[in-house]
């Protein structure tokens, strides 16, 4: 423990005090709606902790008594926010597009994400001796938060690689001004157009080349940074620039149709499905890799399971997780035939709730929360459970919602397992206390499904999920979910395009073994298949902003000496939220009015001339803002005598 922690936490040793309390749920809130929006939008989300962190500084720096630890249990508290919005983003969509819930019905999102929540806390805490005090896993992100929140407490900040709390709050705000400007301008005003793209014939063969000039995924792809980035470019590749040709050539095309419409048409009807065999492949492989790994620190958990001192106690754990379980016997009773199916399913649910929440934990420590395989793992779990379902149920509507049901769980403790884990390696390394953490990550996810209902009722009825139609002839893709939906609905149906999905899962294999050869090499570049997977199944106009986003990380990088500049994370996740926060604002006026046009200032034919000009240049300047000029100020300030 250094010098500097000791002398902070003797200075202001309050951690769970009721402005951190307070503050932490209402960022938890924030987080969750603008992280609802984003993995709905881009597939994607990435963690929260850090700007939650420089908020958390930026505000309570107000108070004189403020210390380090307590803005380390706000992060704690308002980072459970972007998890749960994750396990929720990618699962319940499902159940819209199976047709059993016509919209998202408030007390069931609340009651099966906060109990897949929970779960995710009550399963991790036995892991923290394990994976944080004794594994040596990096912890990414972990160590970032908490180089952040030192920094941000110390006299020197500049010495020490960090920043002045204020300074991060300006740039986030002024990131989230300038989005939430440009997502006013395109989606709501229709000043101009935010795609750039065109559909491409040629030889009976076509495709769509295009990008969706969105400040926020470029956020994204600079955040991930540039091989993640590139991976999910690989992907789009795969799909967009041999995939969908090449089936358009075999299948053949009318002639004279719209290039872009019929490559959109075949993507989502058929190509889209390559996605589902990658994710079932990386799923499996990423709990196939990890087996000599989770089982050996699974047996020397038993021995300390709950007996540290400075954990949740014991009883608390289990006597919650009895109580959770109880309650999902129930509803899973209500809605199979009968409690002799509804039981092995809720253990089915129990077993892997904590498997994969273990798993989670796991890879946070290994890459970080952001890259986690939870989308993965969580295709897999519907997969089997479908296939038990449907030996016991037979066919029918039911089997493919209970299969999601489960997933459903079993994604939101994953996504807040790997969350509470990278927290807690944070806390360790500031000295907090465990179990504060552990009860603040508990109010995070509380706080946070009380508002997941609401904006993901509103992006559906704004914007429309997964499927177009005559309303939403371009709605937010929902990639996770689509998918979701299709494997549950394909085991109980008989429509599942296997051959394509065969086709995926032969890619993904071809991956594992390209990364595996890159582990054995000690390579730093690595291919994790899941990425391939996301660009896979995106549509390319998302994938292409994505990999400038990742180019910008890697000039940044280069400019700071190997490291990832601070104020660019800050700038982009000011991005990601101030646009994530204007398309739910401009979902209400779609809504009310019904038409998605209610606040256009021009007539379609004018927005149409102007083109994406405007929204492309805003895009390069972003690239060169992220890229060149600040790690060129970051590098000054670390210079500075």
């Amino acid at each position: 423990m250094s010098q500097e922690k000791n002398i902070d936490s003797a200075q202001s040793p309050r951690q769970l005090s009721w402005r951190a309390v307070l503050l932490g749920i209402l960022l938890s809130m924030l987080l969750a709606a603008a992280n609802a929006y984003l993995g709905l939008f881009a597939g994607l989300t990435v963690s929260a902790s850090i700007p939650a962190a420089v908020v958390s500084m930026a505000i309570l720096r107000w108070f004189r008594t403020s210390g380090v630890l307590e803005n380390n249990i706000v992060q704690t508290a308002a980072s459970a926010g972007e998890a749960i919005a994750a396990g929720a983003i990618f699962t319940l969509p499902a159940l819209i597009l199976l047709d059993y819930w016509v919209d998202f019905e408030y007390l069931w999102v609340v009651f099966l994400c906060g109990v897949g929540g929970l779960l995710g806390v009550l399963m991790t805490v036995p892991l923290r001796h394990a994976l944080v005090d004794e594994a040596k896993l990096p912890f990414p992100e972990g160590q970032a938060t908490a180089a952040v929140l030192k920094a941000g407490h110390g006299e020197l900040e500049h010495a020490s690689g960090g920043y002045q709390a204020r300074e991060g709050m300006r740039l986030l705000l002024l990131g989230a001004l300038v989005a939430a400007a440009a997502k006013l301008a395109t989606g709501g005003l229709k000043l101009w157009q935010g795609i750039a793209g065109v559909g491409v014939s040629a030889g009976g063969a076509v495709t769509y080349l295009g990008a969706n000039l969105s400040p926020a995924l470029l956020a994204v792809g600079y955040i991930v940074g540039l091989n993640v980035a590139l991976l999910v470019f690989a992907g789009g590749v795969i799909t967009w620039l041999v995939a969908v040709p090449l089936y358009a050539w075999w299948v053949g095309v009318e002639p004279g149709g719209d290039p872009a419409a019929v490559a959109m048409q075949l993507w989502s009807t058929k190509l889209r499905f390559m996605g589902v065999g990658a994710m079932l492949v990386g799923g499996l492989w990423a709990l196939w890799s990890m087996r000599a790994t989770l089982t050996g620190g699974l047996r020397g958990m038993a021995d300390r399971a709950g007996t540290a001192a400075d954990d949740l106690p014991p009883s608390l754990l289990l006597s919650m997780t009895a109580l959770l379980t109880g309650a999902m016997l129930i509803y899973y009773t209500g809605l199979l035939p009968s409690v002799w199916i509804a039981a092995p399913l809720t253990l089915v649910m129990l077993l892997a709730a904590f498997l994969f929440s273990a798993v989670a934990a796991y890879m946070a420590g290994l890459v970080g929360s952001s890259n986690n395989p939870i989308s993965g793992v969580t295709i897999a779990t519907i997969l089997l459970t479908a296939l038990g379902l449907k030996l016991l149920v037979g066919p029918g509507e039911t089997g493919p919602v209970a299969a999601v049901l489960v997933g459903a769980v079993v994604c939101c403790a994953a996504a807040i397992g790997g969350d509470n884990l990278q927290d807690l390696k944070a806390g360790a390394l500031l000295g907090a206390t465990p179990w504060k953490q552990q009860l603040a990550q508990m109010i995070g996810v509380v706080s946070a499904v009380l508002v997941l209902a609401p904006v993901m009722s509103l992006l559906l009825h704004a914007y429309g999920i997964g499927v177009p139609d005559a309303e939403h002839p371009e709605p937010l893709p929902a990639p996770q979910a689509t998918l979701m939906a299709a494997v549950a609905g394909g085991v109980f149906g008989e429509d599942m395009p296997w051959d394509l999905i065969a086709v995926g899962a032969l890619i993904a294999v071809l991956v594992v073994c390209v990364d595996e050869w890159l582990r054995r090499r000690q390579s730093n570049v690595r291919a994790p298949v899941l990425a391939v997977a996301v660009g896979i199944y995106l549509p390319l106009k998302y994938s292409v902003p994505i990999a400038v986003g990742g180019l910008a990380a890697y000039w940044a990088k280069r400019r700071l000496g190997g490291e990832q500049g601070r104020l660019g994370i800050l700038l982009a996740a000011g991005l990601i939220t101030g646009e994530a926060l204007m398309g739910i604002a401009l979902a209400v006026p779609i809504v009310l009015s019904g038409s998605n046009d209610v606040l256009s200032l021009l007539e379609p034919a004018l927005t149409e001339a102007i083109g994406a000009w405007p929204a492309f240049l805003l895009f390069v300047a972003l690239c060169v803002w992220l890229g060149r000029i600040l790690p060129q100020a970051e590098a000054y300030y670390r210079n500075r005598p």
